[in-house]
């Protein structure tokens, strides 16, 4: 490979620096660094990130090659800067063996242009009645180390401290998709005002709210790690803040939508705002905004939900729930936590890359912006306004929630092991 010299980046929003990139690694930090032999990029007024890394994304390979593949879903993460990404396991078939945790591996291997961890299932089926081969998937060639049901909830208690104990044993952790089914039955978006006005039916707060308080307590007892997927309510970070006052070891994620979008929104009827789980209260918004600021909630995770056109453009009911994120996760937390002065560049970096990895245990990723560490680098423009086109996506689905509205930023360059992936805000 080529040398790069990165010139005059502001590297983590901090200090102006050059960083020289030869082959996979970072070779030098500092300034007024040589570009002999070396391709430059102007980067005046851009921030410098280590490759941000997505603990929740829904690649749909195998069985749903019409929403997503692993090549497009792997093209739309590094567009949207990041170098590594989590794939979850509800998959068709479902990703509960080595055999189909190693074909996405594999597949991740070849698209190129990201890194792929594929997630186990904790369960049969994602059924809810017998443990995966959880040993199995950790020692396959995938190496898995996250474990989840997403999708559904593993709702038994005994299934679910199992897990907890199995995963102990290799350090592996349970990411939980905290949703009591039966509080949920025939659930259409959040209980509250609005949805009784609109004669919805309402998905409550509690219905997160007591698995995770569940769950905490079990990984307590046990001793093992959880995480907690998609966290959406003021009192679910409430629970997750007192469990970490306890010393519990637990983490939580919140989507880049939960931090902007709110159920007001559900007034239009219009699908694309369905999503599991559902949008909440500008209320709920603010903790969540507090709780990412203050580290309770840990990480920013997508949730990149892909789905065919007829699988969203159709009545409320029979819609689909979920949204893509991937394109534009950094943008939307742009606006609601750097622009609002809740976080700095820093803070980004550690919410999108050295605390995602850390948790997933993703060697060569969320690592330093320093002289020998891999060269897994995002290169934003912090200063670009631009309206969010989906035609533009990378992403074979389109359901975006933020079509036509206007966000900042915009990945210019990202780098996998010192290979450019984008270049210009373009695909290489």
């Amino acid at each position: 490979m080529s040398k790069i010299l990165i010139r005059g980046a502001q590297v983590l929003g901090g200090e102006i620096q050059d960083v020289l990139v030869d082959g996979e690694t970072i070779a030098e930090v500092g300034t007024g660094l040589s570009a002999e032999g070396a391709t430059v990029i102007e980067a005046d007024g851009q921030i410098l990130l280590p490759g941000l890394v997505d603990l929740h994304t829904h690649l749909r390979e195998p069985g749903r090659e019409d929403s997503e593949t692993v090549l497009t879903g792997t093209r739309a993460a590094a567009s949207g800067g990041f170098t590594a990404v989590f794939a979850m396991a509800n998959t068709h078939p479902v990703a509960d063996t080595a055999g189909v945790v190693e074909q996405v591996y594999r597949l991740g291997k070849e698209s190129g242009y990201c890194d792929v961890q594929p997630i186990g299932a904790v369960t049969v089926g994602l059924e809810g009645k017998k443990l995966a081969e959880l040993g199995a998937m950790h020692d396959s060639a995938a190496g898995v180390t996250v474990f989840s049901d997403d999708g559904k909830c593993v709702d038994d208690a005994v299934m679910m401290r199992r897990a907890l104990e199995y995963v102990k044993a290799f350090d592996g952790v349970v990411a939980q998709h905290a949703q009591e089914p039966r509080l949920t039955e025939g659930a259409q978006m959040n209980e509250g005002i609005v949805s009784a006005e609109l004669g919805l039916g309402g998905w409550p707060a509690v219905a997160e709210e007591s698995i995770i308080a569940r769950d905490v307590l079990l990984a307590e007892h046990v001793g093992s790690r959880v995480h907690i997927c998609h966290l959406s309510t003021a009192g679910s970070v409430e629970i997750v803040r007192w469990a970490k006052s306890r010393g519990i070891d637990v983490t939580a994620e919140v989507t880049p939508h939960h931090l902007l979008l709110t159920d007001e929104l559900v007034r239009s009827y219009n699908p694309v705002y369905k999503v599991n789980p559902p949008l909440r209260t500008e209320k709920d918004v603010l903790a969540l905004r507090e709780a990412l600021a203050d580290g309770t909630i840990d990480i920013v995770a997508t949730d990149h939900a892909p789905h065919p056109h007829e699988d969203k453009d159709c009545e409320w009911a029979a819609a689909a729930m979920g949204m893509v994120g991937l394109e534009t996760a950094l943008s939307v937390v742009q606006q609601t936590m750097v622009e609002t002065g809740l976080l700095d560049w820093a803070g980004v970096a550690d919410r999108m890359s050295f605390a995602p990895a850390r948790i997933g245990r993703a060697k060569g990723h969320g690592r330093p912006v320093s002289a020998g560490e891999p060269a897994n680098l995002t290169l934003v423009d912090p200063a670009y306004r631009g309206v969010v086109d989906p035609a533009d996506f990378a992403s074979r689905s389109r359901n975006t929630p933020y079509e036509g509205r206007e966000l900042p930023g915009r990945v210019t360059h990202t780098f996998l092991r010192g290979r450019a992936t984008v270049v210009d805000g373009k695909l290489a």
